[in-house]
């Protein structure tokens, strides 16, 4: 993924208004980020612990989500699995983020929804630069090019969902 500035994030939400896009918390250390090994950028808001935003690229634009999540209450010995990176956490690692659909449909109040590493860092557990909690991942037999498009398609496909 590219380099993005604050500006390149407020200006690529699709399903908030350009009021709360000015609002929302955008990370201050843009300029540390990993960009060569982000397939998109996500990040809690420190304000909201409920709120998330993801920043992708698709089809040649920025596409900025807001998201929501709940907070896991399940016991200790639970794991969940992100369905776009498919790494495992235990409990409150992967939490159901939930967004507004883009346009008339979003301002009605439908939503889509995606199981999700919690603190965004799937591109970074799929290329091995973050371990989950538990220190590693799943050994597969796909070479990374394919676990990467896997994870993006999947990415591509919840963001289809925004749109449908």
């Amino acid at each position: 993924m590219r380099s993005l500035t604050e500006q390149d994030i407020r200006n690529s939400f699709v399903n908030c208004s350009k009021g709360e896009a000015k609002r929302l918390a955008v990370p201050r250390d843009l300029a540390e980020r990993p960009w060569d090994d982000l397939d998109f950028l996500g990040w809690r808001d420190p304000g909201a612990p409920d709120r998330s935003y993801l920043v992708t690229e698709r089809q040649g634009r920025l596409v900025g989500v807001a998201m929501r999540f709940q907070t896991a209450q399940r016991g200790f010995l639970h794991r969940s699995m992100c369905s776009l990176c498919l790494t495992t956490h235990p409990r409150g690692g992967v939490s159901l983020m939930t967004a507004r659909k883009a346009g008339a449909a979003g301002r009605e109040g439908n939503s889509v929804g995606v199981y999700m590493c919690t603190d965004l860092a799937c591109s970074l557990y799929v290329r091995g630069k973050k371990l989950p909690e538990t220190g590693a991942r799943f050994e597969e037999s796909l070479t990374l090019e394919e676990q990467i498009d896997r994870t993006t398609g999947h990415l591509a496909a919840f963001l289809d969902k925004l749109y449908a």
